[in-house]
């Protein structure tokens, strides 16, 4: 079976992905849209993706791609802590770094960190923590840092010169296994720390009242939200769908009434699945 991950090699999601399935071929792609590309292609059989950041929330194009790419299931979610640390190729000057290389999100979860002792040094984009420290072991003749995990620092020949920068102890990421298929997955080597649904829904039109509604659908059946996220449709300002995960697994014969309500309503449900949340070791 093969496995799209956002890569390239030793970034956050591979470790994710190693854990996840760790008797499959795993195949780094470039960017998030590319691993969704992937399955919905059938170059692969499923992707693992980054869904949300404790400290940053929600990864927005993982979102807008749940949304976007027709017939995609969620399998699984997994829950893995995060350590980000900064790293140098052995032969720089760590008293002269000249820029700082990372994922926007790893340099806004270091930001405090990296203000108090870098503050004039640069910080640079990068697609991922793990491009990042590959492209700092391959400048060795500049003085180039770059925030990533223990995993890229060994891959890539690297230097920790600082430890656990990030600047929350419980840091954590919430990856997605997504397929073409309702399957839910399973791993009895894995801790499951609880069931949910993923339902994304767009409402017929912008009225007083109408997410009031689609609420009290869940509200009357005792539905527990455990998240519930807007996201812009980029058609016009003030148009959006919700992302909503339902606690609990979907077996209830009031659950799946729960949807024949929301269409009576005119209401746009794309069921993403139910499935398990997983945890990870970082």
């Amino acid at each position: 079976m093969k496995i799209a991950f956002l890569g390239p090699q030793a970034s956050f999601t591979q470790l994710a992905a190693t854990q996840l399935f760790p008797n499959e071929e795993l195949l780094p792609h470039a960017n998030i849209l590319d691993c969704f590309t992937a399955v919905e292609n059938g170059e692969v059989d499923k992707a693992v993706v980054p869904l949300e950041n404790s400290i940053e929330g929600t990864v927005s194009m993982t979102l807008d791609y749940l949304y976007k790419t027709p017939f995609i299931a969620v399998e699984a979610e997994a829950v893995m802590p995060i350590a980000h640390h900064l790293m140098i190729h052995p032969n720089c000057d760590e008293g002269n770094i000249e820029k700082i290389y990372s994922h926007p999100q790893a340099l806004a979860q270091s930001f405090h960190f990296l203000d108090s002792k870098f503050k004039n040094v640069p910080k640079q984009d990068f697609s991922s923590t793990a491009a990042a420290a590959k492209h700092v072991s391959e400048n060795m003749n500049r003085n180039l840092a770059a925030v990533a995990n223990q995993f890229a620092a060994n891959l890539y020949g690297l230097k920790i010169i600082h430890r656990n920068i990030q600047d929350f102890e419980q840091n954590h990421t919430r990856f997605i296994i997504i397929s073409k298929k309702h399957n839910a997955y399973s791993n009895e080597n894995l801790e499951v720390l609880g069931e949910k649904s993923g339902l994304l829904i767009t409402l017929p039109e912008d009225h007083a009242g109408g997410l009031h509604q689609v609420l009290s659908v869940f509200a009357w059946r005792k539905m527990n939200l455990s998240k519930i996220e807007s996201r812009t449709l980029k058609t016009g300002l003030g148009n959006y769908f919700f992302f909503i995960n339902v606690a609990g697994s979907w077996e209830s014969a009031l659950y799946q009434n729960a949807l024949e309500e929301l269409k009576a309503l005119n209401v746009e449900v794309d069921f993403l699945g139910s499935y398990k949340e997983f945890f990870l070791k970082s």
